[in-house]
């Protein structure tokens, strides 16, 4: 239910600490955006301004503190410069990137894949 009624999914963990990324994937089965840093699945699937959004990575190697000073800012600006502006003022281009990121989904990120990768790789 909640998936179904959000126009943007917001995952914003510490890059490195991405888990499987189930719930960002059935968002975008259900017609949100994806607003992401890029980190786990993401990169796999992520295509900024074409079916989702990328928030720039910080530099993991650098201290947390100052990793999280990085991420807030490219995480205030990216809603305020790209995301609020596309979604208000250029619906076309929003409910474009809706259907590119339901496309682009299904095929890479179905059942059918992850049994096969657990039976091919894991068994």
């Amino acid at each position: 239910m909640l998936k179904q009624g959000a126009d943007v999914w917001l995952n914003t963990p510490r890059i490195s600490h991405e888990a499987s990324g189930t719930s960002g994937m059935s968002a975008a089965m259900n017609g949100a955006i994806n607003v992401s840093i890029p980190d786990g699945w993401y990169p796999e699937f992520a295509k900024h301004k074409t079916n989702s959004f990328v928030i720039p990575a910080s530099n993991p190697i650098i201290a947390e503190h100052l990793q999280d000073e990085q991420d807030a800012s490219s995480l205030y600006d990216l809603p305020e410069n790209e995301i609020i502006p596309m979604y208000f003022d250029d619906p076309d281009a929003w409910l474009n990137l809706m259907q590119n990121s339901m496309r682009d989904i299904m095929p890479s990120f179905d059942s059918n894949r992850m049994a096969k990768e657990y039976y091919e790789k894991l068994y």
